[in-house]
């Protein structure tokens, strides 16, 4: 390493050997020795000196011996110091205080701390600033690729100087600035933006397994459940009844042949002909879904999505940026119209401007939140032909199809999925747009992609299905957040 040594306006520059990222100090007075008589230098890392030629042995080995061994001294900016944060688990007050000095150092940190303390949050604009000021600063001290434990520290400092953005539905509360799991978060995300930007071949897509959600497998412990023959024939009987009630007996007694006939790929798609009353019998989604989950979790999306998370999800809404969609969704909020959905789907499709379709890829481009709605609900006209709409559908995910004479005043709904209409028993949106999201799990059908986002939050923030293991994004966890915190 070579050091700077300045005397009397006259600049050399000193040799310093290394030995594992440690100055040898001792070498390096007989160099500057050489050169100068008393001498300040400064090294590259950025730590300052004062040195006198003059200094006795015994005063070298007294300031060696600060360290381990006799003969070095570590600056405390070198690699070797920085491995202590690495290997070191981290510690809630000194990732905080970390957070806090990088902020009041950096331009714009200020302004973040002051928002926080008027507002107990932060925008997506002051977030973002947050993120970048600390990337940045990660960078400075760690370089362009942190450890692990140095992402966990800043994560950690996050939400322990700023205790309204952590999570409480996570593990640890940081994950959606850095899960160590995945590899995901903001500042994951940011630094990989900076690499990519500085060199080129330091680009790393993270994986991460897809765990949690509507094709997953699950142990169930539902009643007495039939098998061979006798299966057989109720699945037989069922395709020539129209009992409602035998059908439901039925329906029930062969749910876990139906689980099984869903997880294989040659029967799944032919799910509606083996249990053809799905197309007629309405509340056979609500009833697998109970038997997947429970009675509790079952009805936790009607009893608090019109009370808790309407309000404050319209709340949210209203500081973001207007456009023509989220207007006429948040109009819909103060008197209903003729043309516009009534405020409660309103509610509802509002979510999708808080958790945008994203691009997956350069090759798909990046749909906005209205076309992202069609993708959840599409509406019918009375008297249109039913079998003719069928036809032009081209989606395999299931979606909501609302019939009447407007879309403010619905008289029935149903669920399409794969071209066939199933009704629904709900007399009310919410109700309805509850069998729609239950229907993914019942027929073991993965998500819309444009609706990734949208359906994990309703999955593991309003039904507390897979909370534990779902991927989350970062912005599914702080929307979360903000709901909470309201």
């Amino acid at each position: 390493m070579l050091v700077q040594v300045g005397f009397r306006g006259v600049q050399k520059w000193v040799r310093v050997p290394t030995n594992d990222d440690c100055y040898d100090y001792r070498r390096f007075i007989e160099e500057a020795d050489r050169e100068v008589s008393e001498a300040s230098f400064c090294s590259d890392e950025g730590a300052s000196f004062s040195v006198e030629s003059t200094m006795s042995s015994s005063s070298i080995e007294s300031v060696s011996s600060t360290r381990s061994s006799a003969s070095t001294v570590i600056i405390e900016s070198t690699k070797a110091q920085k491995r202590q944060l690495v290997e070191e688990p981290p510690d809630s007050k000194v990732a905080k205080d970390l957070v806090y000095v990088a902020l009041l150092q950096k331009p714009g940190g200020e302004e973040v701390i002051k928002e926080y303390n008027k507002t107990n949050g932060l925008s997506d604009h002051s977030r973002r600033k947050l993120v970048n000021i600390l990337v940045a600063d990660m960078i400075e001290s760690h370089g362009r690729i942190p450890p692990v434990n140095v992402r966990i520290t800043y994560a950690l400092g996050i939400v322990t100087l700023f205790p309204n953005l952590k999570d409480k539905a996570s593990p640890t509360g940081y994950e959606h600035y850095y899960d160590p799991q995945s590899g995901q978060g903001y500042l994951a995300y940011r630094l990989k933006t900076v690499q990519r930007n500085t060199a080129s071949d330091s680009k790393k897509r993270f994986k991460s397994v897809h765990q949690g959600g509507p094709k997953t497998l699950r142990e169930t412990s539902s009643s007495e459940q039939l098998s061979g023959n006798e299966c057989n024939e109720a699945m037989s009987m069922m395709k020539h009844t129209t009992d409602q009630v035998a059908v439901k007996e039925k329906m029930k007694a062969t749910f876990k042949h139906r689980q099984q006939l869903l997880r294989d790929p040659d029967q799944s798609a032919l799910i509606l002909d083996h249990f053809p009353r799905f197309l007629d019998t309405p509340g056979l989604i609500d009833q697998d879904f109970t038997m997947l989950f429970g009675e509790n979790v079952s009805g936790k999306f009607i009893a608090k999505w019109p009370t808790f998370y309407k309000p404050r999800i319209i709340t949210i809404c209203k500081g973001l940026r207007p456009g023509l969609h989220l207007d006429d969704l948040l109009s819909a909020q103060e008197a209903s119209n003729d043309y516009g959905w009534d405020s409660d789907l309103a509610a509802i499709l509002l979510l999708l401007h808080l958790l945008p379709p994203t691009a997956k890829g350069k090759m798909h481009g990046k749909i906005s939140a209205a076309n992202a709605a069609d993708h959840v609900v599409k509406f019918m006209k009375v008297g249109t032909s039913m079998v003719t709409y069928l036809q032009g559908v081209a989606s395999t995910q299931p979606f909501l199809l609302c019939v009447g004479e407007k879309k403010s005043k619905i008289q029935k709904y149903y669920i399409i999925l794969d071209q066939k209409a199933l009704p629904c028993v709900a007399q009310t949106v919410v109700a309805a747009f509850d069998e729609l999201f239950k229907a993914h799990f019942v027929f073991a059908v993965a998500y819309d992609e444009a609706l990734f986002n949208f359906y994990t939050f309703i999955q593991t923030t309003v039904y507390g299905i897979d909370v534990a293991t779902a991927k989350e994004s970062p912005r599914v966890k702080e929307i979360r957040v903000r709901i909470d915190n309201i």
